[in-house]
């Protein structure tokens, strides 16, 4: 994974800051509060402390959580869980934070207490994308968006939804769902004044947009969310803000102003024991090191990282630790601790990103997507029937109340079994499509096939074709002008790039966009080497390769050699095994 999907930012709520003095005044209160009003105000002190001073929080949350266990109102044991949650998130501890966000919301769910309970969707999707568990994160994010839209709850409900699943999707890989999501975000936050949320879907806008090499753009976004931060005294943000703008210089190879950056931010973290954060930026100064050559160093940090990242739970993080180690143990010339690492890399690696994994994913987007516009169809279509019935009512009503009766019931009955039937139809619809879309791609891999073959075979025929020309051309005179015309012919169409556009836009819908993930993967790969890549992928021998590039199989040879060499592949481990494995 590249590393600016280390720049993220997951916060569970848009909370403004709160003065001293208020938080001084709760301090006073709470000791003569009694019952359900003391354990509001505990509640109100551990969120006001939680995200600057886990440490001060945690007396309070321990007291709510004791307290709230011999209250009558249930509702207060899951806001207490919820208060623990938050504590464990702030502290890093996201496995323990997942597992007071489960209490928390089966309480909820038991109460049917819908407002609370898709909040705290909202928080367990993020531990959950922390944790590795992209597909539950997805769930979590998703039921608590639809909860809020049915509920019409305000922007400053529905803003960190959309921001948490422009996260998840960021991670996914797909830049522009992820971006999507974003910017609605911001436009609901700077339309409602949302402070704190315009700041942090900016911030991720600029992650998305440095990645799209607009760095002015980007600069100018972490600045504005730098001022704003600082001026809440919101370390944590602060130092992550830092942390980015530390990124976007490293993306621009400027090495020593992300050095600074880097290191400003990690002092920020270890002064205020945000360790998950202190992961990120160690690594980040791990890879400085690498690229200026400090191999030993760049190792130190790597190990730092991996240690913090195990520590913390942070499985999606803990991914990219592993692959950097490998590479520094390489750099030092420790090949056996840079192969068992790299192994160690892709087995994770598989089992948080891997396809089937993304693709039960995103048929969990489609279905949010499609069951939306049902829903928003359905509701227009009994809001017609509706006033439709009505009108009828209203003629029948004259004179014959008492069959109007029965016929408004007749009605009802009708109007509920149509509403089912409707559903019904839509539900078969949806099949349909998805049968559509399963045979769209048989029809594509077929392509991908066709294609395969097309280009070896109309390689192979030119390469025989120069070879009989070449033939002619040793007789005198023979077909001299012919030769000359048919040559030049003959090189133009050889392998055009019309042909390899074809082949890869098909490559890529079959494949899962094998390219882009070898770039994130390897990002000093070469679009030459994506290619051999991809033919290997397809199974294609040496000469059928060498056929199709219209070069001689030695060349191949060398080329399979460069590559396995760039991506670390030992001597054993067999090129095309491995590329079918990704």
């Amino acid at each position: 994974m590249k590393k600016v999907f280390l720049f993220l930012i997951c916060t569970p709520l848009f909370v403004l800051g709160q003065q001293s003095k208020e938080l001084d005044s709760l301090k006073a209160i709470v000791q003569t509060q009694k019952d359900t009003l003391r354990l509001r105000t505990l509640y109100n002190l551990v969120t006001k402390q939680v995200r600057n001073t886990p440490d001060s929080a945690k007396v309070y949350m321990e007291t709510l959580l004791e307290e709230s266990q011999s209250t009558p109102h249930r509702s207060f044991l899951a806001l207490a869980y919820k208060a623990e949650g938050l504590y464990h998130y702030y502290a890093s501890d996201y496995r323990m934070a997942k597992k007071s966000y489960a209490k928390s919301i089966d309480i909820y769910k038991e109460l049917e207490l819908e407002i609370p309970l898709c909040r705290m969707y909202n928080n367990q999707g993020i531990v959950l994308k922390y944790l590795g568990e992209l597909e539950e994160s997805k769930k979590a994010h998703l039921n608590s968006l639809r909860i809020k839209e049915k509920l019409g709850l305000p922007p400053t409900d529905i803003a960190p939804s959309l921001v948490n699943l422009g996260n998840l999707e960021y991670e996914l890989g797909f830049l522009e769902r992820s971006t999507e999501y974003y910017l609605q975000a911001e436009k609901l936050c700077v339309e409602h004044n949302i402070e704190r949320g315009i700041s942090l879907t900016r911030m991720n806008l600029a992650s998305n947009y440095q990645k799209m090499g607009q760095y002015e753009k980007a600069l100018n976004y972490f600045n504005q969310s730098l001022d704003y931060y600082k001026k809440k005294e919101d370390n944590r943000n602060i130092a992550r803000v830092i942390n980015s703008i530390g990124a976007l210089y490293f993306a621009q190879d400027s090495l020593q102003k992300a050095q600074d950056f880097y290191l400003e931010a990690n002092k920020l973290n270890k002064a205020h024991g945000i360790t998950q954060m202190e992961a990120l930026t160690t690594r980040n100064l791990g890879k400085v090191a690498m690229k200026q050559g400090r191999s030993q160093q760049a190792l130190n940090y790597f190990l730092k990282a991996n240690e913090l990242s195990i520590k913390t739970g942070t499985n999606t993080r803990n991914v990219g630790d592993y692959l950097n180690i490998s590479k520094a143990y390489a750099a030092l010339g420790n090949y056996r601790e840079a192969y068992k690492n790299r192994e160690i890399h892709f087995a994770k690696y598989d089992s948080i990103f891997k396809k089937e994994k993304i693709e039960q994913i995103n048929e969990l987007e489609v279905r949010y997507q499609t069951e939306k516009k049902e829903a928003a169809l359905a509701l227009q279509e009994e809001e017609i029937n509706t006033l439709n019935e009505r009108r009828k009512v209203d003629t029948l009503k004259k004179g014959l109340y008492g069959g109007g009766m029965v016929s408004a019931f007749a009605l009802l009955g009708l109007s509920v079994f149509g509403y089912r039937q409707r559903i019904k139809k839509n539900k078969v619809e949806r099949e349909k499509q998805e049968e559509i879309y399963r045979k769209e791609i048989e029809h594509k891999q077929k392509e991908l096939a066709s294609q395969t073959l097309h280009l070896v075979q109309k390689n192979t025929f030119i390469h025989e074709l120069k070879e009989n020309l070449e033939n002619i051309k040793n007789s005198p005179d023979l077909f001299k002008t012919e030769f000359r015309r048919i040559a030049m012919l003959l090189k133009k169409e050889n392998a055009s790039d019309k042909d390899w556009e074809v082949f890869k836009t098909y490559f890529a819908e079959v494949h899962n966009d094998f390219d882009e993930k070898l770039k994130t993967l390897y990002p000093e790969i070469t679009e030459k080497e994506i290619r051999l890549a991809a033919f290997l992928r397809m199974n294609l021998t040496t000469k059928e390769i060498a056929a199709t590039l219209n070069v001689l199989p030695d060349s191949i040879l060398k080329s399979k050699y460069r590559l396995k060499k760039k991506i670390g592949l030992d001597k054993e481990t067999d090129l095309t095994q491995f590329l079918n494995s990704l």
